[in-house]
């Protein structure tokens, strides 16, 4: 079959990977190694090239806070005390940080929100604007395995117009957070992103096959466990370029239990080692169904490639 190379040709746009990506806070890159080049496995004519791996410590979930006490004064400008050390490297802007959280009333201690419940950390790229300012600056510094409070005025949180639903905050409440922090991932070039890997283009496929472009060095991913992933999406038939998030900056979170991302993705991710890079062809049915997916720009009943690089699982 004649091979293609896989080049951007389009934008990114919005990704809609059902249960697996970034939301919004509910208080709601640095040096990297690169890794040799390897062969495919299966296929020594297929490389893949100048990929750069991010050193992402990972860190066992932390026990729920107790509660948060209240601020012994309420906050006037932010206020930063870390509870835990961590250990690694230290977030700047441009990073992502995973981390789970409580937040309360600085006034009373009086909770809110938690991400511990849930069973799902909460991701946050750094600078970009996608949380309130007390967080966006108040997380600059931390490293994995980290517990940090912040102690948030109400203009640096969300002043007067708490979102809807939420019946603690009131306007004009200033804020507590005590966060921790399970990994700390480093800011990438788009330049960096494998789009130079070669992959053949697909039609009718009728089930996944996967290709090692580089294997990983570090622990195979596990059932159960949540894989930090970037990813490039293709559409299969003619390979132009759905979604990048080498492009966005933004790793995403799948957590490995099945039915909690697309069925191509869950399955092709299983055994993946940490650092490696694998593509997934996957028919429509492992994918966004026979309708496809419109929005992301992938057509009724096309085939779809993913390229997934495994940052780190924890």
């Amino acid at each position: 079959m004649r091979r293609h190379t896989l080049v951007a040709l389009t934008a990114a746009v919005a990704l809609s990977l059902a249960a697996c990506g970034s939301d919004t806070a509910s208080g709601d890159a640095g040096s990297s190694d690169t890794a040799p080049d390897t062969s495919v496995a299966g296929d020594t004519s297929t490389t893949i090239t100048d990929v750069s791996l991010a050193p992402v410590e990972i860190e066992v979930p932390a026990d729920k806070p107790d509660g948060v006490e209240p601020a012994a004064e309420i906050p006037t400008e932010l206020v930063i005390e870390d509870i835990k050390p961590g250990a690694g490297y230290a977030a700047v802007a441009g990073d992502t940080v995973i981390v789970d959280y409580m937040g309360a009333r600085s006034e009373d201690g009086a909770e809110f929100d938690n991400s511990y419940d849930r069973g799902q950390p909460f991701d946050v790229l750094l600078g970009s604007g996608g949380v309130i300012a007390g967080w966006d600056e108040g997380l600059v510094g931390v490293q994995a395995g980290m517990r940090r409070r912040l102690d948030i005025p109400a203009e640096m949180a969300y002043g007067d117009n708490p979102p809807a639903g939420t019946e603690v905050v009131r306007p004009g409440d200033a804020l507590t957070f005590i966060i921790d922090v399970r990994a700390v991932i480093p800011a990438v070039d788009p330049s960096e992103a494998p789009t130079d890997l070669q992959v053949d283009p697909s039609v009718g496929a009728t089930e996944l096959t996967t290709i090692d472009h580089t294997v990983g060095d570090g622990p195979a991913l596990e059932l159960g466990q949540t894989a930090i992933i970037h990813v490039i999406l293709a559409r299969g038939d003619n390979e132009v370029v759905l979604f990048n998030s080498w492009d966005t900056g933004d790793p995403l979170q799948v957590i490995m239990e099945d039915g909690t991302s697309l069925p191509g993705l869950f399955q092709g991710l299983q055994g993946m080692k940490v650092g490696g890079v694998r593509s997934m062809t996957m028919p429509p049915d492992l994918a966004f169904g026979e309708a496809g997916d419109p929005g992301l720009g992938l057509p009724a009943a096309t085939d779809l490639i993913i390229v997934a690089q495994l940052l780190g699982a924890f």
